[in-house]
């Protein structure tokens, strides 16, 4: 029987209350309990999964000795902030899968500030708020995160997780940092890995410089990393504006157009994200910029996640809401007014339209209980001098999309359209020597193309549940995918949240799965360091297929 640690409201294995069978001959000593398993946009649920809690890494290890012999799978599960089928796939049998609980004990962050680069290492389980504030505390920090804390750093990490931060004209990195994902920041990392001679598996150490490391980087979940060593460089000050007088039209439009454009935030601060709620007239606008005196008008806040307005929508109203959205569409511009009228009077009653404090605490920003929706677009890696012509085209598609199917009576998406910029991975960032970029980071650079280094991540969401929802995304991406292609950029899907669509639903378009995705890490690279090395290193790596999902299976055969 299990012993140890087990979470609230989880059965044990060995209760009678169990619902599913027991894994046989499980390792005794490994805490086990029967839990659910909730992704965050609820399209992913289930009752019952046996999970684990791994309180070392090498219980990982036994654990996936264990399942090789009797035919199971291990998942890693962190804080479940995810919309793709990565862990688990709905509707799935899991009565041979076993989840591994990374975050309640292998979640240790210690940080080295005096070699260069500086660097932290940290267990799989170590959310990245945890992380940036231990960085913090020695002077240290990144340039970009998530604007979510709470999720674990191997998860951000296996999908090259990715932040707002953009150089302004004439900015360089601050060394230690980078402008690229997370991934293009890891120095080392272990994994658990499966030793042809010995007829196991085992952990094994990769350095940045090993060849064998860039498919690691942003692996899917088609490994089990357990712990990672990244650079860091010294922490900066920031001041965060918001506006949301700016008409959208104006903000997004084309390159060299007069006045108050994305274009000319991005030169001026390179940190910009707008927030664009559909059938209204102007967005939410967010600037950061590096500031290292407080400016008189700022207000100086002292932690993460000062906008409590986008923070109190409940989830039972999400719920509700789904409802409504799937039966009445007629409200969504009521509702999209409606959005946009509570960040407007949000920002003036929490006195949040002008901020400063250190790089962190403005770059968290989205709690968990934020209002929950699904996903779909992706990432445009181009040039920095296409960003408006990029933004415009898409705004523009959007609008007349929307406003055609509102014409007919049909409100698809009743959630925001976001833009938020980054670089590509550049290697130039990383302060060792680089075996190269991330094989499958959706902001690798294209060797082919080295002005392409800008990468623009647009989304637009909507509440699950909405009619027509899945046919519009999937409009949407093929739209996206076509248009951005060619000498002009390339398009490429964001690994955490929707792609695929169908017209019923998200990562089930067979074309798109089996030769969209590929082509995105095929063109414009070698054979060593797309998409087929990757597939390559992740069947010598798990040969058995221990660490995967049917859903993986058919993605990465």
């Amino acid at each position: 029987m299990g012993t140890g640690w087990s979470r609230a409201g989880a059965v044990p294995l060995g209760d009678p209350a169990a619902t599913i069978a027991a894994p046989p001959n499980f390792p005794a000593d490994i805490p086990l309990a029967q839990q659910r398993f909730v992704n965050w946009a609820k399209t992913i649920e289930f009752d019952a999964v046996w999970t684990a809690t791994a309180r070392d890494a090498q219980d990982i290890v036994r654990l996936a000795d264990w399942a090789r012999i009797h035919g199971f799978r291990i998942r890693p599960r962190g804080s479940m902030h995810s919309w793709s089928p990565l862990t688990l796939e709905a509707g799935q049998n899991v009565e041979k899968v076993v989840l591994v609980d990374t975050m309640s004990q292998l979640n240790s962050v210690s940080v080295d500030p005096t070699g260069y680069p500086a660097t932290v290492t940290a267990d799989a389980g170590a959310s990245i708020e945890a992380i940036l504030s231990a960085l913090q505390r020695e002077g240290l920090g990144w340039a970009n995160s998530p604007a979510i804390g709470d999720i674990s750093i191997a998860g951000a990490l296996s999908i090259g997780a990715h932040g707002s931060t953009y150089p302004a004209a004439g900015e360089a990195v601050v060394a230690g940092q980078s402008f690229g994902s997370l991934s293009n920041l890891v120095l080392a990392l272990t994994a658990v890995v499966w030793n042809d001679a010995a007829g196991s598996y085992e952990l094994r150490e990769f350095r940045r410089s090993d060849a064998e490391i860039t498919p690691l980087l942003a692996h899917l979940g088609r490994t089990f990393v357990t712990s990672v060593t990244l650079q860091a460089g010294a922490n900066y000050r920031v001041r965060c504006q918001s506006s949301t007088d700016v008409p959208w039209r104006e903000l997004f439009a084309p390159p060299g157009a007069p006045g108050r454009t994305f274009e000319s935030y991005v030169e001026q601060h390179g940190r910009v994200e707008a927030i664009w709620f559909p059938f209204t007239e102007t967005p939410w606008l967010k600037t950061w910029s590096v500031s290292p005196e407080k400016p008189a008008e700022s207000r100086e806040v002292f932690g993460p996640y000062p906008y409590v307005f986008s923070d109190s929508i409940p989830e039972p109203v999400t719920d509700a809401l789904a409802q409504v959205a799937s039966g009445n569409q007629a409200i969504t511009p009521a509702f999209g007014a409606s959005q946009f009228g509570a960040v407007a009077a949000g920002l003036v009653a929490t006195d949040t339209s002008d901020l400063w404090g250190w790089s962190k605490d403005l770059m968290f920003y989205l709690r968990a209980t934020t209002l929950r929706v699904v996903a779909g677009g992706g990432v445009v890696v181009t040039r920095r001098e296409n960003i408006a012509q990029v933004i415009h085209e898409f705004t523009t598609w959007l609008h007349e999309r929307m406003t055609y199917y509102a014409s007919l009576g049909q409100y698809p998406v009743n959630m925001p359209f976001e833009v938020r910029l980054c670089r590509i991975d550049d290697q130039s960032e990383v302060l060792t020597d680089s075996a190269g970029a991330p094989n499958l980071s959706p902001v690798r650079p294209r060797p082919d193309r080295p002005d392409w280094d800008t990468a623009i991540w647009m989304n637009v969401v909507s509440i699950p549940g909405t009619a027509g929802l899945s046919a519009f995304f999937r409009e949407m991406e093929q739209w996206m995918a076509d248009r951005y292609s060619g000498d002009y950029a390339t398009f490429r899907s964001e690994w955490s949240k929707g792609w695929a669509f169908d017209n019923e639903g998200g990562y089930r378009d067979a074309g798109f799965l089996g030769g969209t995705i590929p082509a995105m890490y095929r063109e414009g690279l070698s054979s060593d360091e797309g998409w087929d090395a990757a597939l390559a290193a992740f069947d010598r790596h798990d040969p058995h297929r221990v660490f995967s999902n049917d859903f993986l299976d058919r993605l990465l055969p």
